[in-house]
């Protein structure tokens, strides 16, 4: 007998942002969306990573900043690049940021940021089981110290990405996916160049 956990696993896929509307998903579900996205490996018990809710009215005030920021990175922005910037995160109704926050220790700052990238999945995993649709990016201002900084984070955090949440009545196209026998090999040692 089939287990529905593998059913569900091998059907999850990311719903394009312009699909994702409302409702979205309550306090509570919230809730048990991070106490499920930080069930993740974290060597050494570090909790290397956080959330932020960017809900409401703070999608708005956020969408101006970047709009702002592209402008002083990029000069004057025609109306259309300065709309697509200010509803970066107003397009679906909660936006999640997992943030990671590399902890001084002697556990790589590599595997923490893995870590911070496995409680995004376990946070797409979850929200997607209640439900909703989701979308993981990153984009520029990820990447932009200005850029973080609006969006909350302190100097020495990055973004492992944004989860774009919310319902979407349409059913997304499957795409290609790679054949697993192309992405496995069992070991055949060292590496000979």
């Amino acid at each position: 007998m089939p287990s529905p956990i593998i059913e569900f696993l091998s059907q999850r896929s990311s719903t394009p942002i312009s699909a994702i509307g409302l409702p979205g998903p309550s306090d509570a579900e919230i809730e048990t969306m991070v106490r499920i996205a930080a069930r993740v490996p974290d060597h050494g018990r570090l909790t290397p990573w956080r959330f932020v809710l960017y809900r409401g009215d703070a999608r708005v005030e956020v969408g101006k900043y970047l709009a702002d920021l592209a402008e002083e990175r990029e000069g004057p922005l025609t109306e259309q690049r300065r709309e697509q910037e200010l509803k970066r995160f107003a397009r679906a109704p909660l936006v999640i940021g997992v943030i990671f926050s590399k902890v001084d220790h002697h556990i790589p700052e590599w595997e923490q940021f893995l870590s911070s990238g496995a409680a995004a999945m376990n946070l797409v995993h979850a929200a997607n089981g209640l439900g909703y649709a989701t979308n993981w990016i990153s984009n520029w201002y990820s990447s932009d110290e200005k850029g973080r900084a609006l969006l909350g984070l302190a100097p020495h955090e990055r973004v492992a990405g944004f989860v774009h949440i919310g319902s979407c009545d349409t059913k997304v196209p499957e795409r290609p996916r790679p054949d697993v026998k192309d992405i496995l090999s069992e070991y055949a040692g060292p590496w000979k160049g």
